[in-house]
């Protein structure tokens, strides 16, 4: 057996070459290879870098694979994309700049990574670095006339600056802006804080924690001034049939100033205007009133406040009854209307409806297209005066018979004989 062995080793050789080629050639017949790009771009993930280091610039997050693998594994890679991974490796890597190869693994055989697009990532290492710095307030703006601002309150006072030690040394004071232009009350409010470098300018990368600050800036009155409301007086009375709905004061309260305290400290809390006249008044105006102030005391600021007067109408009703017109009714018809008027309570402003006139006021009904029989129509009031409007229709619907028009009878003229 061994020398036949020996003799036919070579044969079984071959043959079993053959074997092997034949099954490989009918498994890639029935399974080929097909070399693509995979349709997924992977993420990229960063390990082993030191928490110490950051990366000086964005780096590309993701790579593309050109994959060659058998056609019956590539559904199976384009429906999970967890069956591919990619990463590159900061292990050990110092300060400065590097080059590193964007490694993977895909969970599947057999299949070949053709291409990576990238293949090495080029990349900067710097110490991060923390410092802290005070807040410094820049306030915009002044507080109203006679009030001024006290001490401002800071919470936190002081903000760590974080990031790429490059960056963070660039940055020589953090600010917090606070507009007060106006203010009459201590302002609290939330201000964002600001990098600044030494020409002035924002520095961007750092991170700053916290993000924003509590800042409480106290605005009080100075001494011989005083904040007061304004009443608004008035005489005479809007015209007839007009009443005034409504007041409105800009602004509201005003500061008075005395060189003597003890005057403005003496007055009630408000301060009148100079009667404003309503004789004949009949819609809404805006009139400029000066205040009645003590001797001694005078306004801080504008001489004068804006009084808005809101008058209107006063409202009522007025019962009519009119006729109902026919329109939309063919010459050889005729239509009779049941009841022939209809009554309708009108509503409005009392001077209009008192100097109204019935007869600029129609109310129809629309037969166009009927045909001839007994129809329930809803009459339409219209030609109404601007602001008047209809409250109800007492007779909500009348009934119109249309028919046919009688046809008229023809009268013989008389004869006359001329007498000479």
């Amino acid at each position: 057996m061994l020398r036949w062995l020996g003799r036919n080793l070579s044969t079984l050789l071959i043959a079993f070459l053959l074997a092997l080629f034949v099954w490989v050639a009918a498994v890639i017949s029935t399974d080929p290879n097909i070399e693509q790009v995979y349709a997924r771009s992977v993420d990229i993930e960063i390990i082993g870098q030191d928490p110490s280091l950051l990366l000086v610039r964005n780096i590309p997050s993701q790579v593309q694979l050109t994959l060659n693998a058998p056609q019956s594994l590539w559904s199976q890679l384009e429906s999970n994309p967890e069956l591919v991974t990619a990463w590159i490796d900061l292990s050990g890597l110092g300060e400065g700049e590097h080059v590193v190869k964007v490694k993977t693994q895909i969970a599947l055989s057999p299949l070949n990574v053709v291409n990576l697009e990238p293949a090495e990532i080029s990349l900067s290492l710097e110490p991060a670095l923390t410092q802290t710095h005070e807040v410094e307030l820049r306030i915009n703006g002044d507080p109203a006339l006679g009030y001024r601002r006290g001490p401002a309150t800071i919470e936190p006072a002081q903000i760590n600056v974080s990031g790429r030690e490059s960056l963070v040394q660039q940055v020589v004071a953090v600010r917090a802006f606070l507009d007060i232009a106006g203010a009459n009350d201590t302002v609290r409010r939330l201000a964002s804080v600001i990098p600044i470098d030494e020409v002035g300018e924002t520095v961007g990368g750092v991170t700053l924690t916290p993000a924003s600050v509590s800042v409480t800036l106290p605005i009080n009155l100075q001494g011989g001034y005083r904040n007061v409301v304004v009443k608004v007086v008035t005489n005479g009375q809007v015209d007839e049939g007009y009443w005034l709905t409504n007041v409105s004061i800009s602004p509201p309260n005003v500061t008075v100033f005395s060189s003597n305290p003890q005057l403005v400290n003496a007055l009630p809390g408000f301060v009148e205007t100079n009667p404003i006249d309503l004789t004949g008044l009949s819609d809404d105006v805006d009139i400029r009133a000066t205040l009645d102030l003590p001797e001694g005391v005078s306004l801080a600021g504008e001489e004068s406040v804006l009084v808005r007067l809101s008058i209107a109408a006063l409202e009522g009703s007025l019962p009519i009854s009119l006729p109902i017109e026919v329109v939309g009714l063919t010459p050889e018809l005729e239509a009779i209307v049941s009841p022939e008027t209809v009554d309708i309570l009108l509503t409005g402003p009392l001077p209009i409806l008192n100097n109204l006139n019935p007869a600029g006021i129609r109310v129809s009904v629309n037969v166009t297209g009927l045909e001839i029989g007994v129809h329930q129509l809803a009459p339409v009031v219209d030609l109404l005066p601007s602001q008047v409007e209809v409250a109800s229709i007492l007779t909500p619907n009348v009934e119109v018979t249309i028919r046919v028009a009688p046809t008229p009878t023809p009268t013989l003229e008389p004869t006359t004989t001329a007498v000479p």
